[in-house]
């Protein structure tokens, strides 16, 4: 797996307001995507392209466009749909799936919910959008879920990762049948006795959305 922490100083300070408990959801939402949009300038340096023939106002030009089938983004359920927006602001072009999974607080184990993917990902580059890696479970079921129906090139982009999580995805992912790249905004210290990170931001699904009661 190829690792890469984006070191910007606007992606640093964007994520240091979304580290500080006094940032509202709105707010953490908007900062949410624009820190996406940074992120995925690195994540699609892979985008496959083609050549593309145009017509310049004043002579031929060969340009490049993005290539068949179009790029797969796919949010997991629900934190990830606060990144889908900076995603697709970037590539607006690209398909969306869905993929709903829950992870066990006492097994840390993940397990599928629900799903919106094509059948057949043959060929497919796919973007694994998830805010936190945290023990590195989700994400891994996420990332064999893809491969399983097809999907050839896998990125996922989070916002932040702990040690732990990192090496546990690096494990599970062992032998894969398709190159997977992490892209991340910051690497954090360690993961805390109930799985959270730290420092960390919080939970990202109630940061975005609230807490649901």
């Amino acid at each position: 797996m190829d690792l890469r922490i984006v070191e910007h100083p606007l992606v640093a300070h964007k994520l240091t307001v979304l580290r500080d408990q006094a940032t509202d959801s709105p707010t953490f939402r908007r900062l949410t995507e624009e820190l996406v949009t940074l992120l995925a300038y690195e994540a699609t340096r892979e985008v496959r392209v083609t050549e593309y023939a145009v017509q310049t106002p004043l002579a031929p030009a060969v340009g490049v466009r993005l290539s068949q089938p179009r790029p797969l983004v796919v949010p997991i359920l629900r934190a990830g749909l606060g990144m889908l927006e900076g995603m697709t602001r970037l590539i607006p072009t690209a398909e969306v799936g869905f993929l709903g999974m829950v992870r066990n607080e006492e097994t840390l184990e993940a397990t599928t919910y629900a799903e919106r993917l094509p059948e057949d990902l043959s060929g497919r580059q796919c973007y694994v959008l998830d805010p936190m890696l945290a023990t590195g479970g989700t994400l891994a079921a996420a990332v064999q879920f893809l491969v399983g129906r097809g999907a050839d090139h896998i990125t996922c982009i989070c916002l932040i990762a702990a040690p732990e999580g990192i090496a546990r995805l690096t494990e599970l992912l062992d032998g894969l049948a398709a190159p997977c790249t992490l892209v991340l905004a910051g690497l954090d210290e360690r993961l805390n006795d109930v799985g959270y990170i730290v420092p960390g931001l919080g939970d990202a699904g109630d940061r975005l959305y609230g807490v649901a009661q």
